[in-house]
C-alpha cells in the first residue's frame, strides 16, 4: 500500500481512504455485501471499526470477527470467488480484485497475547452496531479488545494508544468505564486521566 512509503502518493491514498472510495472500503462493501447474501454473523473490528465509530485514522486491510462456523463458511462461499488464501492452511484471505487482505478473527479466541482471559472475542451477532448498512463491533466491545490486547501484548501496546486517541476525540460519558468488563476497567480509566491531564478530554 502506497501509505507505506510516504510521500505524495501516501497522502492521495489517504485522502482517498477517508473519503471511503479507496481499495479498503471497496473490499469492505464488496464482503459486507457476501456475508448478507449469505446470511454469515459478522462484525468489523480494529482500523475500520474505530473509523466508523468517529476516530479517524487510516488502515490497509479489514479485520472481521466471526464465529468457527463462519469462518467455514466464508471460505467455502469466498475463495475462488474474488477472494483467494493468503498462502495454504490460512485463515486470512486477499481479495483479487483490490489485493486488500482480509484477517479474520473468531468467537471466543483471546486477544493480545491468545491466552484465556475474562475478554474474549464476542458472537458478532450480539455485539455489533449498524453503520450505513455495514455490521461493526460496538463501541464497548471494541474498546475491551483492544485493551486487553494492549495490555497482554508488547508488541501491540498500538491498541492501546487507539483507546487513548479514541477518548480524546470521542470524550466518551463519564460513565462508560462502566461497561466495561472489570478486567480491562482500571486501564481504561488510566488512559482517561492521562487524556485530560494533557487537555484532551
Amino acid at each position: 500500500m502506497t501509505t507505506r512509503r510516504g510521500g505524495a502518493a501516501a497522502i492521495r491514498e489517504a485522502s482517498r481512504f477517508f473519503m471511503q472510495v479507496d481499495a479498503v472500503y471497496k473490499t469492505l462493501r464488496r464482503l459486507a455485501r457476501r456475508f448478507e447474501e449469505q446470511d454469515i454473523p459478522y462484525a468489523v473490528v480494529d482500523g475500520l471499526a474505530l473509523v466508523a465509530h468517529g476516530y479517524r485514522r487510516t488502515t490497509e486491510d479489514v479485520d472481521v470477527l466471526v464465529t468457527a462456523e463462519g469462518l467455514q463458511a466464508a471460505h467455502a462461499t469466498l475463495v475462488g470467488l474474488g477472494y483467494r488464501s493468503a498462502f495454504e492452511a490460512s485463515r486470512s484471505l486477499r481479495d483479487t480484485q483490490t489485493g486488500v487482505r482480509v484477517e479474520f478473527v473468531v468467537t471466543g479466541e483471546f486477544p493480545g497475547d491468545g491466552k484465556p482471559k475474562p475478554v474474549a472475542f464476542p458472537d458478532p451477532s450480539a455485539a455489533f452496531v449498524d453503520v450505513e448498512g455495514i455490521r461493526y463491533v460496538s463501541l464497548p466491545r471494541l474498546v475491551e479488545l483492544k485493551l486487553a490486547s494492549g495490555i497482554t501484548n508488547a508488541g501491540r501496546l498500538r491498541d492501546l494508544a487507539d483507546v487513548q486517541e479514541l477518548i480524546r476525540v470521542l470524550r466518551p460519558p463519564a460513565d462508560f468505564a462502566q461497561a466495561l468488563d472489570p478486567y480491562v476497567r482500571a486501564k481504561y480509566r488510566e488512559l482517561e486521566a492521562a487524556t485530560r491531564e494533557d487537555g484532551g478530554a
